[in-house]
């Protein structure tokens, strides 16, 4: 995207008008900083449920929109933000682009691989804006771990261990087989943090545990895939949700020939025989803020961004490849271009 000049139409005087589809969470951070910003002015809003969205646009002073389509579809948006369920981000993408608007995603960009090709390659026809969120990335966390990595020298393993018990499960969309999906394409940020550490997948074998429910839901999953790097280094990604599990855990850590690194959201420490070190993780705080930030840089200035597309569809090329080996109970080589 640096090589395309986006930032004609836009000024001090004339702020980036911008709108959001969802109401949820990821949405309301969104316009929390967008109310705040005399960069952007947030017209419109789209939602699933009528009152949650009318309520939503009373906080916030927005428009509600009858739909997401027709959202895409206003004259007067240069931004569309897509925060909402996962089943839904490739088409809205898609129809924003197509309706010559800027467009900003959460994380997955696509539950289908083919969606979310056509959907960089709309972009980059179109000489629009395609920023698929990705604040792990960011934060603190990640940003220490990557500092690190030097001090343990040659990595042969990791580990990334995410394990959250919820009693009862939610009877919510994060635990319904079609708007979440696979549980590591709706979960991409744990993949794409060892694609941004490691590089290049040859192979991938994943084993996947469901306890459903209902024919769509489900009250607990398990997903352990196990990932061949280029480079030798092999990693191991964990992560479970819902009612079967009754201890939680965040843990990444990483075995490097003259060290171990173990990591957890708040420290980390370097482990070399006798002699631990503590090291400092930043905070996880303002993430969206930050995100929502360099957006607004990058279209008023050119300011580069913190991803590119090129790596968040390989992240998810390779979640994808975790998916049909669960399914087929055999590895799945991947070809790297």
């Amino acid at each position: 995207m640096a090589n395309i000049d986006i930032r004609s139409g836009f000024s001090v005087n004339s702020p980036i008008r911008v709108g959001i589809v969802g109401t949820g969470f990821a949405a309301k951070l969104r316009a929390e900083m967008l109310q705040t910003d005399a960069r952007t002015h947030l017209v419109t809003v789209a939602g699933h449920t009528p009152h949650k969205t009318e309520a939503f646009c009373q906080t916030f002073g927005a428009e509600a929109a009858v739909s997401w389509r027709k959202l895409v579809e206003r004259d007067d948006l240069d931004l569309v933000i897509v925060c909402t369920v996962n089943r839904d981000h490739g088409a809205i993408v898609l129809a924003a682009l197509e309706n010559d608007k800027h467009v900003v995603v959460e994380y997955p960009l696509s539950l289908d691989v083919s969606e979310g090709e056509r959907a960089i390659a709309l972009a980059k026809q179109k000489q629009k804006l395609l920023h698929i969120e990705h604040i792990e990335l960011l934060g603190g966390l990640h940003q220490a771990i990557k500092a690190s990595l030097p001090l343990v020298g040659k990595v042969f393993y990791t580990r990334y261990i995410t394990i959250t018990p919820q009693h009862p499960a939610p009877q919510r969309w994060t635990y319904q087989h079609s708007l979440f999906g696979f549980p590591l394409v709706g979960a991409i940020s744990r993949l794409h943090r060892f694609t941004d550490l490691f590089g290049e997948v040859t192979s991938v074998n994943c084993q996947t545990l469901f306890w459903d429910t209902q024919p769509d839901f489900y009250k607990a999953s398990l997903c352990n895939a196990q990932l061949h790097f280029a480079n030798g280094v092999v990693a191991e990604a964990v992560y479970g949700k819902g009612e079967t599990f009754w201890q939680s855990e965040n843990v990444f850590t990483i075995y490097g020939e003259d060290g171990t690194l173990v990591f957890t959201p708040e420290s980390g420490q370097l482990i070399q025989g006798e002699n631990k070190r503590t090291i400092e993780v930043g905070t996880r705080r303002g993430l969206f803020a930050k995100d929502t930030d360099m957006v607004l840089e990058y279209l008023l200035n050119g300011t580069p961004l913190y991803v590119n597309n090129a790596s968040s569809l390989y992240a998810l090329k390779v979640a994808d490849a975790a998916r049909r080996s669960s399914q087929t109970g055999q590895n799945v080589a991947l070809i790297n271009s």
